[in-house]
């Protein structure tokens, strides 16, 4: 069997599915079906394999030479893109907003230092979604910058969204204190470990 092109006048060509056989010195042809309305690239796989040629598959042309977890990086942004936070942080996407966004992905993956944040996203796709895979320490420090200087139109954005008159308003807070007995302003404090008491002041920030 073989595959034939046949003009036709005013339309394009006929496929034709054909087998020809030799009869009294005659070649007799059959038509076996009409290809007609295949695609093209199907065509010339029947016809290549008609002639008995070798066909490639594509996981035969294609080499995997690295895979990288995506699922929960794409779930992270999600979020984070669904809640809007990206555009908090910035109305632009740009280099320091695409850095923020990817190192508060990565404290919600893996919690780490800033030197090994730039080494773990590698591990992930999340440098690679973000376009910050060339990012390094220092410019993590000075997106952190761009950040503080922000800082007050970040909070006003997030008390336009989440805050209204007589709303509950629950925070943490990081406090320092600092002991000893010649402390002008100062409180007693008591260490439930050693059930001592001891004179304080402490700094709330």
């Amino acid at each position: 069997m073989y595959v034939e092109s046949v003009p036709n006048r005013n339309s394009p060509p006929a496929i034709l599915l054909r087998e020809a056989r030799r009869q009294d010195g005659k070649t007799l042809k059959r038509t076996v079906a009409n290809l007609s309305n295949w695609p093209a690239q199907k065509i010339e796989t029947l016809r290549r394999l008609l002639r008995d040629e070798q066909l490639v598959g594509p996981e035969e042309l294609f080499q995997t030479r690295q895979t990288l977890p995506h699922g929960h990086v794409e779930a992270v942004l999600m979020t984070i893109r669904r809640l809007g936070l990206d555009t908090i942080l910035g109305s632009k996407r740009c280099r320091q907003r695409d850095l923020a966004v990817a190192m508060i992905a990565e404290r919600l993956l893996h919690p780490c230092s800033k030197l090994a944040t730039t080494r773990d996203w590698h591990s992930t796709t999340l440098a690679e979604e973000l376009s910050v895979q060339d990012a390094s320490e220092d410019e993590l420090y000075l997106a952190m910058d761009w950040l503080l200087e922000r800082k007050a139109r970040i909070e006003k954005k997030l008390a336009e969204r989440h805050l209204a008159e007589g709303s509950l308003v629950l925070y943490d807070v990081s406090s320092s204190y600092y002991e000893g007995h010649t402390i002008r302003w100062r409180s007693c404090e008591i260490d439930l470990d050693c059930r001592r008491w001891f004179w304080s002041a402490i700094v709330a920030c």
